[in-house]
């Protein structure tokens, strides 16, 4: 069965945002404990004024209109979901009010944004990613191997820093502030701990054999120039990447936050779905048949367990 174009994409998700989006005011305007959960003390018909127009009606117009037609109540759905978001979370953010609200409406705004690119550019955009310092270069030759390692230690500490410290503790502190935190166990943040440790393992491990046998860095503007199949690789064709996306759930985890769990595991999607294809075809193009045979042998995701049985 083939999967659906990207222009019916958009149309489902659009017609799913409508939908949701009036039961939503249904409930809004029947259940105190909703509107409470997500407008704090804003006037519901003040807010349905605007919202129902320009998020539930054009939602269902880029559902149901002809061709290109889709494109402005599309536009008009996304812009208003994406800045209804940041009002809001302003709004959470001072008041401590309203959390779902934020949450639900940030949700809305991925998926209107990735709706939006589906029924205007017939796909996502993904390429933005590695552009700029994340485009895929091959590092320096002359460099030895201390100067990689040098390199990567700072690239450890600046990516660590902010994306397994300074965005986690803001995202903790904001769900505290939004009141969504819940308590947890004693066990909880022991646990996040022990398996920060184990999950960095594996990272650094990669990052250390990219240095000795890929001569480069980890960072994709300093990649290593030969193909690199020792180490973790011999188990797994990524393990930064799973040992990022658990050393994320564990901060989370450490810090009693689920939305920083969540924010791991959205990581998680975005370097599977937006991130692996372009990493993976520029291995396949630099490296063709030996790369071609090692993405055969060792999956993406699931650790091989016959790794010291004869070669890659």
């Amino acid at each position: 069965m083939s999967l659906p174009s990207p222009a019916n994409l958009a149309r489902l998700y659009f017609t799913a945002q409508a939908v949701a989006g009036a039961a939503w005011w249904v409930c809004v305007l029947t259940m105190p404990l909703v509107r409470t959960a997500t407008l704090g003390s804003l006037h519901p018909g003040l807010v349905a004024l605007l919202d129902i127009p320009l998020f539930v009606v054009a939602s269902a117009l880029a559902a149901v209109l002809p061709g290109r037609a889709v494109r402005i109540p599309s536009a008009i759905a996304t812009v208003w979901t994406v800045l209804v978001t940041g009002l809001l979370a302003i709004y959470a953010t001072v008041t401590g009010e309203a959390g779902w609200g934020v949450v639900l409406m940030a949700g809305a705004s991925a998926g209107s944004v990735m709706a939006l690119s589906l029924s205007t550019l017939g796909r996502i955009p993904t390429e933005w990613i590695i552009a700029g310092p994340f485009a895929f270069r091959v590092a320096r030759s002359h460099r030895s191997p201390a100067a990689h390692l040098a390199v990567t230690l700072v690239q450890i500490t600046v990516f660590w820093g902010i994306f397994l410290g300074v965005i986690p503790v803001i995202l903790a502190m904001l769900e505290q502030r939004w009141g969504l935190a819940v308590t947890l166990p004693i066990a909880v943040p022991v646990t996040g701990a022990v398996l920060f440790v184990l999950a960095s393992i594996p990272g650094l491990w990669s990052a250390v054999t990219f240095n000795l046998r890929g001569d480069g860095t980890p960072l994709p503007s300093a990649m290593p120039s030969r193909l690199v199949i020792a180490g973790p690789y011999r188990f797994i064709r990524n393990p930064m990447a799973v040992s990022g996306i658990l050393q994320g759930v564990a901060v989370g985890l450490m810090l009693s936050s689920w939305l920083v769990v969540v924010y791991a595991i959205i990581g998680s999607l975005v370097w599977n779905y937006a991130v692996r294809p372009w990493e993976e075809a520029d291995l396949l193009a630099r490296f063709g048949d030996d790369y071609r045979r090692y993405r055969d042998r060792v999956r993406c995701w699931v650790p091989r367990l016959d790794a010291g049985r004869g070669p890659l």
